[in-house]
């Protein structure tokens, strides 16, 4: 077998271990709604990420302010985030337990916690993408030389800030920006077409001054061979990913009510025969 096909199979391996934990963490929640459509959109782009693409350090490593930073500006996606920090270790199964829980560390939505890896409070949304400029700046000026990631969603980009942070970032030259646009065509109440249609969204960034691509949020060797191909130029860069909200189940797929619904034990059961 191939190195490229070896590291795919990682991922891939990630990837579904990553739908199980969300299933799981969505269950022990109760009658909490979890978000559950929106995490599992961006599962795949997560996988590439944290485990093949990002330099992630522990705190206390003397290497900690060289590793790359992660923000999840959309920020009611955090079961895909908390279940991959527990796939590198960061994020114990019992912590995972606790999710929504009285006194637990893992709200819905992140709240700032270096121990566990999360590196900022995100869940108002058009707030990450600012975060993330300042990170790239700050990066380039103390000459760290990491790199940052951040994930926005495409109802998010409705917000007036979203907008703003774009122009700024290209004046300041930040190639080691990459933003990932969740575009699965939905938000909180209805479909965007319906609330706000932002048109041909890798054209607007484009002319905003970014280096743009699209790709099948779920083709894992396609994402990959995005972040593994070098960009040239001193511009940020942004992909815009086509998913599918609560991509891995047939219960969620499309089906906005997964935005917000209560996963029932019958539920569940059903989403344990469909994980791969």
């Amino acid at each position: 077998m191939k190195n490229s096909d070896i590291d795919l199979k990682k991922i891939e391996d990630f990837s579904n271990s990553l739908k199980k934990i969300i299933l799981d963490m969505a269950f022990e929640a109760g009658s909490s709604s979890s978000h559950f459509g929106g995490a599992l959109s961006i599962v795949d782009i997560l996988s590439v990420l944290f485990s093949h693409k990002m330099n992630q350090k522990k705190l206390g490593d003397k290497e900690y302010d060289k590793r790359d930073r992660f923000i999840l500006s959309k920020g009611h996606a955090c079961l895909a985030y908390y279940a991959a920090l527990n796939k590198i270790g960061l994020i114990s199964d019992k912590e995972l337990n606790s999710f929504e829980k009285d006194n637990s560390n893992l709200a819905g939505h992140p709240v700032k916690n270096e121990n566990l890896g999360i590196d900022f409070s995100n869940g108002s949304l058009g707030m990450g993408l600012s975060l993330g400029i300042g990170l790239a700046i700050a990066s380039k000026k103390r000459k760290k030389n990491f790199n940052v990631y951040v994930v926005l969603g495409d109802g998010e980009c409705n917000e007036g800030s979203v907008w703003e942070a774009a122009l700024a970032a290209p004046k300041f030259q930040l190639d080691n920006l990459f933003v990932i646009i969740d575009k699965n065509n939905f938000q909180q109440t209805g479909s965007n077409k319906e609330i706000l249609d932002l048109g041909d969204l890798q054209k607007k960034w484009e002319s905003f001054g970014w280096n743009t691509d699209a790709v099948d949020g779920h083709n894992i060797k396609k994402i990959k061979n995005y972040f593994d191909t070098k960009k040239d130029n001193l511009k940020p860069n942004i992909l815009i990913a086509n998913t599918i909200k609560g991509k891995g189940f047939d219960f969620s797929e499309n089906n906005n009510e997964w935005h917000h619904s209560v996963m029932t034990k019958s539920i569940y059961e059903k989403g344990l025969k469909q994980i791969k």
